[in-house]
């Protein structure tokens, strides 16, 4: 479902939950997280989306925004690109900033759904993320990201504050249209 910048921060404590249990991360990091997604909800393009149980329960969230110089996570990707790679991907780019589905509840296609609305939301030309390096045929998140056409833009990069390796991946925009009959399942690249 879309969620309004509103939706999330009125469910800001379940979604720093979900982030939270998703990327395992301690509870004092936790806390700094809540305040830079606070402030997400109010850049420009920003699209958000959600997954409910039958009760009401957040299960997963994503959301995104077009990037802009001055933001910290494209002003690192930016450093880290050659002068055409920064045109083809950051000229007009709608970075996914979060998309998380509680560990209970993955598996199930919450991530692809999620990713599919969010996309198919986003303004932009391109698409960008980043994901913890991982064993591509292990991890759900990649092979979710590969499902969904996303190449590799950066491998093995270090973000300030951070010492795992991540990939960034990027696709271009828009997604195509599902065609008549389709089965529902992730987008062709």
């Amino acid at each position: 479902m879309r969620w309004t910048p509103d939706d999330l921060v009125r469910r800001l404590d379940d979604v720093v939950a979900v982030y939270g249990e998703a990327m395992g991360y301690r509870t004092e990091l936790l806390e700094a997280r809540r305040g830079y997604i606070a402030t997400h909800v109010r850049r420009p393009g920003f699209r958000a989306v959600a997954s409910l149980t039958t009760e009401g329960h957040l299960a997963g969230f994503g959301y995104g925004y077009l990037g802009a110089a001055g933001q910290w996570w494209h002003d690192q990707v930016y450093r880290a690109l050659d002068t055409d790679a920064r045109q083809r991907w950051l000229t007009h780019c709608f970075e996914v900033v979060e998309l998380h589905v509680r560990p209970p509840a993955q598996g199930h296609g919450l991530g692809a759904g999620q990713l599919r609305a969010l996309l198919r939301m986003a303004e932009g030309t391109t698409t960008l993320l980043s994901t913890p390096e991982a064993e591509e045929q292990k991890s759900r998140a990649w092979r979710l990201y590969r499902r969904f056409g996303f190449v590799d833009v950066l491998r093995h990069f270090h973000f300030p504050g951070d010492e795992r390796p991540f990939g960034v991946l990027g696709r271009d925009l828009p997604l195509p249209a599902p065609g008549p009959g389709a089965a529902p399942g992730p987008a062709a690249p």
